[in-house]
Formats: structure tokens, C-alpha cells, sequence
């Protein structure tokens, strides 16, 4: 188990306010909430000071000085699933050809979006509970020379398995290819170095482990990717090449920012920071993992993944096979004690899914695994192990 990481401002929502254990949005911190009380002219020149702040230090978290120069940010208004399209359909030819990497829902949204593009793409779809390696990614792409991009999610929270990105990047960057990441859920917390994994562009989101709300997504990019991209989006409000030559040109957004995001956002960075960065913020969270994983082994719950491939994001656990258990029961019972819980969003066998990221440390969940013990007694449930076909189905992947 880690040691302790937490930080003294983590503090218990206000009011009856519950703590959100999911992968975004999750709780913030207070004086996150508080840089949101200020209204900011969008077209303002403090805002504007704001947005390359903004921009500067989300390319310091993944270019060191070597790398710097030759990326660029660009911020975009929506939902992370909105600027997961604008790479998409910014960065990939119209004509051209990718390899998606799948092991649960987000990799297959990438897929879906692909469809609505009309872009081609070939699908190595893992299930749910392993990881795409470099040596299968390496056949694909040896098979298949039309193949131009490689998309992979870096964690993904349907299941809560951390993909082994690097060995991904370094068979793409072996084989002339560009690789796209969707690091959505784990930017900020999972280190990413530019100069260590050779990337064309990755996304993420405001409010995942940076700790701030939603409102809008950003991408990271070769200034060459970003200029190659003119006149290639099919879209008007999702082109990041038009947004990022406005910007470049402007200092503003093309359309209107959310700028009690982009103010919360300063401030959550700025928290970042304060707690060592990708380093600090990845200790905390391994450290939660690690509580609420021995916790609720404790209790008899089985996690879907081996341990090896456990992410500090979110964890999948199965559900029991106690007939007295019912997600939708268990699920209000933890909101009536102050958690509020995923479901699961796997195929085959039924799950829930406990976030370990946001503004909470070890102490709140040993908190959160007390109180899944007792909404378990409250329901009758004698027992949390899960039904033997999945765990037999568990130890058949892994072997």
C-alpha cells in the first residue's frame, strides 16, 4: 500500500452533498466551487490571459523543454466524447485508415464515432477484461500498410483497466504510424512524457484528474498534426485546426468558452501543482485504490481484474451472487450514506464500478467501505462473493 499522500483541504462536501466515486464528474474542492462565484467577459483581455494560461500549463504536463515547441494545446468547448471527435475527425484523412485498440465502452466509442465519419478502420476488440499488447498492435499494422493512425484509451473506466500506452507507442513510432490517445480519465494522475511516448495528439478532460468540472476538453498536439488538419473536420464547431489558428491569431474562443470553467479549471491546476503534480496527484490516488481494494476484499467482493492491471482511476468489482442483492437497492443505500456509486457498464458479467479520483484520500474511503458493509447487512446479503462462473471466466483470461 502507498504511503500517505493526502491533502489537508480535503474536506466532506457541503450540506448533504455526496461524494461522486466516479470517473468524472467528481467531487472538487472548495476553492474550486468558489472561483465559479466571478463573471469573465469572454472577449476580456484577463480572460484571454486566463485561456494561455491555461494552454501553457497543460503542455507542461506532458512536454518537458525538449519536446515543448513542438506541441501545442487547444481547448474545446463540451464533453470529453466531444473533443475525442474533433481528433478524430481533425487528424485523420477523410481517406484514411486507423487501427482502434477496444477493451471495454470508450474504445468501442471511438469506433462508433469512426462510423459516423465514414473514416475506415480496422477493430482488435479485447473484451473487458485484458489490455491490447504492442505485439498484437505490431501484426495489425505489419498486415495492414493502409493503416495511418492507431487510437487507444488510455484508461479505460468501463472496466478500470490502465492500458500499457508506452509499449503501444513505441511499436506505432517503430512502424512510421501516428498513435491518438484518449487519456481522458487519466491525464494529470498517469505520467505521459512526450519525449519518452511519441504521440500525434492526446485528449483529455476538465473534469477528471485535474479535479475540475466540466465544461470543456483539450487536446495536445503536433503543431504539424494541427496544421495538416485545415480544411479536414466535417464539422463547424469540432474543427481544432480552425479553433487553434483562432486562438493563435485571437488569444479568444472561436464560440463562447465556459468561463466559470475555464476560471475553476486555474484553480484546480493550480491545486495540482501544489500537490507535486503527476507524481502527487498518482500517489493519492494509488493510495485510495489500495484502501478501497483491500477493503472490500475484506468484505468478500472479487475485482474484475488482476491486480497487474488494476488502474488508481476506478474499479470494477462484480456483483454478488447473493440473491438479495440489487445494484439499484445498494446504490441508494450508499447515496443515503453519502456516496454515490457507477454501475456497471461491462457485456457479460453484472458489476459496479467504485471511482478512486476527485478531491478524497484514504480516510474517506475506508469511510466508503464501511458503508458498503452496512448497506450490505441492511439488505441481507450474507455473503459478497461473486457467482463461480465469473470468477472462472476471470482466472481463463488471465491465465
Amino acid at each position: 500500500m502507498a504511503n500517505g499522500s493526502s491533502c489537508a483541504d480535503i474536506v466532506d462536501p457541503p450540506g448533504s452533498e455526496p461524494y461522486l466515486l466516479t470517473p468524472g464528474p467528481l467531487t472538487t474542492s472548495p476553492r474550486v466551487k468558489a472561483a465559479m462565484l466571478r463573471d469573465w467577459g469572454s472577449w476580456d483581455g484577463d480572460f484571454r490571459a486566463m485561456t494561455a494560461t491555461l494552454r501553457r500549463q497543460l503542455l507542461e504536463l506532458v512536454c518537458s523543454s525538449g519536446t515543448v515547441e513542438e506541441f501545442d494545446c487547444v481547448p474545446m468547448q463540451g464533453s470529453g466524447t466531444f473533443v475525442v471527435e474533433a481528433m478524430l475527425g481533425s487528424f485523420i484523412p477523410r481517406d484514411g485508415r486507423s487501427l482502434v485498440l477496444a477493451n471495454g465502452a470508450y474504445g468501442q466509442r471511438i469506433a462508433r464515432t469512426l462510423d459516423y465519419l465514414g473514416r475506415s478502420y480496422r477493430l482488435i476488440d479485447k473484451g473487458d477484461y485484458l489490455p491490447p499488447r504492442a505485439e498484437e498492435v505490431a501484426r495489425a499494422l505489419d498486415e495492414d500498410p493502409d493503416i495511418g493512425h492507431v487510437i487507444v484509451v488510455h484508461c479505460e473506466t468501463s472496466s478500470g483497466i490502465l492500458n500499457p500506452v508506452e509499449e503501444i507507442a513505441a511499436v506505432v513510432h517503430a512502424r512510421g504510424r501516428k498513435l491518438l490517445i484518449d487519456s481522458m480519465s487519466a491525464l494529470g494522475a498517469i505520467p505521459l512524457d512526450a519525449a519518452k511516448v511519441p504521440f500525434e495528439a492526446v485528449v483529455s478532460s476538465a473534469n477528471k484528474c485535474i479535479e475540475g468540472v466540466p465544461g470543456f476538453g483539450f487536446v495536445i498536439a503536433r503543431k504539424e498534426a494541427l496544421r495538416a488538419a485545415r480544411g479536414r473536420s466535417h464539422s463547424l464547431s469540432l474543427d481544432l485546426h480552425a479553433q487553434w489558428a483562432y486562438m493563435e491569431e485571437t488569444g479568444q474562443w472561436r464560440f463562447t468558452p465556459p468561463t466559470h470553467v475555464v476560471a475553476a479549471f486555474l484553480e484546480a491546476l493550480g491545486q495540482h501543482r501544489a500537490e507535486g503534480g503527476v507524481s502527487g496527484r498518482l500517489a493519492r490516488y494509488v493510495e485510495n485504490r489500495d484502501t478501497l481494494v483491500e477493503g472490500m476484499r475484506a468484505l468478500g467482493f472479487e475485482t474484475l481484474l488482476a491486480d497487474r492491471w488494476l488502474s488508481p482511476i476506478i474499479v470494477t468489482f462484480f456483483n454478488p451472487a447473493d440473491p438479495r442483492f440489487a445494484f439499484q437497492h445498494f446504490y441508494d443505500l450508499m447515496k443515503g450514506k453519502g456516496f454515490i456509486i457507477y454501475p456497471g457498464k461491462l457485456t457479460v458479467v453484472d458489476s459496479f464500478r467504485i471511482g478512486c479520483i476527485g478531491r478524497l484520500d484514504a480516510s474517506v474511503m475506508r469511510r466508503v467501505v464501511k458503508a458498503v458493509g452496512e448497506s450490505l447487512e441492511e439488505m441481507g446479503v450474507a455473503s459478497a462473493a461473486p457467482p463461480a462462473s465469473a470468477l472462472e471466466e476471470k482466472a481463463r483470461l488471465a491465465a
